[in-house]
Parts: structure tokens; sequence; C-alpha cells
């Protein structure tokens, strides 16, 4: 799909739209042709469609409040059926971003597109249900993606300001409305910052990481190095230039971006300078070992294998199985990996020894190394479970080793695009066969899929 590839940079201001525009618009089918994948058993199944992933790509993953974003390249007006995008922090005039966004990136105004939230694993909600549409015959090609967009967030202003807003758009006379304006108080005007944190508790996600991380006994130590390890493969990963699925673009008055800029290896010593950041002061969740808030996009082009061979492209993998699971969001907030591993890899008739390819999101290295213990207990699988014996934790040398969202970022929406098309670029490159994507999110809830290598 290199050929498909039409530079088109835009000097207009930012938006998450236009994020995500770059991103649609942005996918290529050029695949590098690397280690030949296992010999194992395929996952392919009698009378179901194999549905493969051609190609993702992403924006670079940017620190709030330093670079924004635009769109560069794109795909034939008719080059797809379907666009479904994610995002969590949504800007009103624009509800459903995946239909003004492929409009905006020059996608055919008969194309139709929804958009999906499901707080971090939005763009696997995307990705699913694009593989939904074509499993069921309604699709052969679709675009999934996410895009989100943390340097303007919209911010509301208070529940009694706005109430006085609305009703003195309502006022039918002019002693109305001086009546209405001078009910207004300073205290009125305080604006309603948007919080990551639960509606059903009230906590923060930051806060929950925290006691979930005392609650299976991970010391500031051992988080610390983690995210250490995330920072220092994600670099090099970078320098090594695997980190393929960037797209570089030029922003106006700028340099071109071409690389995600909060990769910053650090040392332990700097690290166990910082201050807990949630709970205060014996907490061990802090801003060196926490996601850092990100903006950024992302794009998969998934299609029948069938379709994908006829057009004349090379797929880089299999999306195979996946499940979604939910939990306690109080107490098992982020626990998604530790739920979802377990049944994804039984669907799939797959043990934890099959998978050559771990990524787990990292929304905290507190939540990791909660979520690895976890699956290393008999007692939290019989408990909390219902199963004899525990999961089973990854091996190390098989995860996350280009680095992961401590050290890329975490656009809330983005991450599970960037998730899935790591997975299969890992395989390409290490020679494996079967890749695993879990993710925790917002409202306890995860996300799991098993992704199987192309034959190179």
């Amino acid at each position: 799909m290199a050929s498909m590839l039409l530079t088109s940079l835009r000097s207009s201001p930012l938006t998450s739209v236009q994020a995500a525009q770059f991103a649609a618009r942005s996918l290529s089918t050029s695949v590098h042709l690397q280690a030949q994948a296992k010999s194992k058993k395929t996952l392919a199944k009698p009378g179901v469609k194999n549905i493969v992933l051609v190609d993702g790509v992403r924006t670079p993953f940017l620190q709030s409040g330093t670079i924004g974003l635009l769109n560069r390249t794109g795909l034939p007006k008719d080059a797809v059926d379907y666009i479904v995008y994610g995002t969590v922090i949504q800007e009103v005039k624009t509800s459903n971003v995946a239909r003004e966004a492929a409009l905006g990136a020059g996608f055919s105004d008969k194309t139709p597109a929804h958009t999906v939230t499901m707080a971090c694993i939005s763009s696997n909600q995307a990705m699913t249900t694009a593989v939904g549409l074509i499993a069921a015959g309604q699709c052969d090609a679709v675009v999934a993606g996410g895009v989100e967009f943390m340097s303007d967030v919209p911010i509301r202003h208070s529940r009694r300001m706005r109430k006085t807003m609305l009703s003195l758009n309502k006022a039918k006379t002019l002693g109305a409305r001086l009546s209405l304006l001078g009910s207004i108080r300073l205290a009125h005007l305080a604006p309603e910052l948007p919080a990551v944190a639960e509606f059903s508790t009230a906590e923060t996600m930051g806060h929950s990481a925290d006691r979930l991380a005392a609650a299976f006994g991970v010391s500031r130590l051992e988080q610390d190095e983690f995210a250490l390890r995330s920072h220092t493969l994600a670099k090099k990963a970078q320098d090594s230039g695997l980190l393929s699925d960037v797209i570089s673009f030029k922003v106006p008055g700028k340099d071109i971006v071409s690389k995600d800029n909060g990769i910053r290896p650090s040392t332990m010593e700097q690290m166990a300078k910082l201050k807990p950041a949630f709970i205060k002061p014996h907490g061990t969740v802090t801003a060196a070992n926490s996601s850092f808030l990100t903006d950024g996009a992302s794009a998969v082009l998934i299609m029948s294998e069938e379709k994908a061979l006829a057009m004349g492209y090379k797929p880089k993998a299999y999306l195979r199985d996946f499940v979604y699971v939910s939990q306690d969001p109080k107490d098992q907030l982020l626990l998604g990996p530790t739920y979802a591993t377990p049944k994804v890899l039984e669907k799939s008739g797959l043990t934890l020894n099959d998978i050559d390819v771990f990524e787990f999101h990292e929304a905290f290295a507190g939540q990791i190394m909660a979520n690895l213990k976890a699956m290393e207990s008999d007692w939290f699988a019989q408990t909390y479970m219902g199963r004899k014996t525990k999961v089973g934790a990854p091996p190390m040398e098989k995860f996350n080793s280009w680095g992961g969202s401590l050290s890329l970022g975490h656009p809330f929406a983005a991450t599970g695009c960037r998730l899935v098309t790591t997975v299969a670029h890992r395989l390409q490159k290490e020679g494996g066969q079967y890749g695993l994507v879990a993710a925790c999110a917002a409202g306890g809830q995860g996300h799991a899929m098993v992704i199987e290598a192309y034959p190179q």
C-alpha cells in the first residue's frame, strides 16, 4: 500500500479530529520480510473467515502540552467499507470523531463511520468491532483506530453556572435576564476540570494503583525498576529503528516530529527523589513510575484475508480470539490483564508457554507488577477467579521488550492499536508465531487478544 501514500500537509490549528485524520490517512502496507515464524498449529477455524491486520501506523506519542498533531497521508476514497474510531475525552462539537476525521481525511462521504469509547481500551473496541463487521460479512475492509488530545481537553463551567446560562437563554424579558445575571456569584465561575477518576467510586486511577500495589506488596523499588526498564527498552527500540509504525510529520512553525518525546531513561537515584503523586506521604506511585498524559492517534487497516490478497496486500498478522472482562472497579480496577489472559488462552486452545510475544498496557508500574503477582498467585486464582491454579506470569524476556505506555506514552484511546501493531512487528522481527495483547481500563474492565503471525 506504499504506492497509495499521498502527502497532504495542513496548516490549520490542531484538533483531535486532525490527529485522527492524520493517523487514518497514514496507513501503509509496506511490509518488511523478517524472521520466519516458528512452525506451530494455526488457529484458523473451518468455516470462519480469516481476518488480518494489513498494517498499522500512529503519530508520535507526545507529552501533552508539547507538540501538536497533523494529518499527512491518505488512502484512496474507496479503500475501506467502514471506519471505527475510539476516543475517551470527547469534544462536544465532534462527538462522532470517526466521521469527522474520515471526511477531513478525504475518505468518501459514502463510507459510514462511528465512534466508540471504552476508556483505555477504546481502540481495542474499535478493532474488535471491525473484526465483527468483517466476520459477519458486512464489510471486507475497515479502518479502526483511536485518538486522544490531552493538550486541549474540554473544560466545563460549574453546574450552577451552566444552569444559569441555560435559563438565561430561555428568559423572555429584560427583567428576567437581569435577575439571572444578578444571581451569578464568583464561586459559580470556577470551572470543572477533567479528572481521571472513577464515577462509581470517585477515586482517581493513580490512587487506585497505589492501593493495588500495596495490596500485592509491590515496593517503590520494584516500581521504579520496572519503569526504568520500560524507558531503557523503548530508547533502545527507538534508536534501533524498531518503532516503524511511527509516521513523521511537520508541524507548521516547528521542526519535523518523527518520534515519541516521552522516552527519558533516568537513574534509580533520580527516580527515588520524587515524592508520591497520589497517596501522600507514604504512597509508592510517582510521576516517574506512571504513564504520562499524552497526545496521539493510531490507525490500523483490518481486512478479510481473501480481500487483502485479492488487492495485492501482504498482511502482517491474523487477528484471532479476543475477550473482554470486567470486575470490581474499587479494589480490582486495574486487574483486567489477570482476568482476561487465561480466558483468551482457553478460548484459543493455547497455553502461556505457546505465546512468543506479550504486550501489556502499562498504566502504572505498580499496576503491571500487581498483575504479574496476581497471575502468579494460586490464592488469588482460587479466591477471586474461580480457578484451581494460578494463571502464570509472562516471562520477562518476552514481555514489552520495546518499551510500553510508561515510556512511549498513553493517549487513552490510541494505545490499543499500538499494542496490536507492536505485537505484529515483534512477531516478524523475533520469528514468533503467537502474540498476546492485554490491557486494563477504567470501570474495572479489561481486554485480551491473541494475534498470529502471517506466514512470510
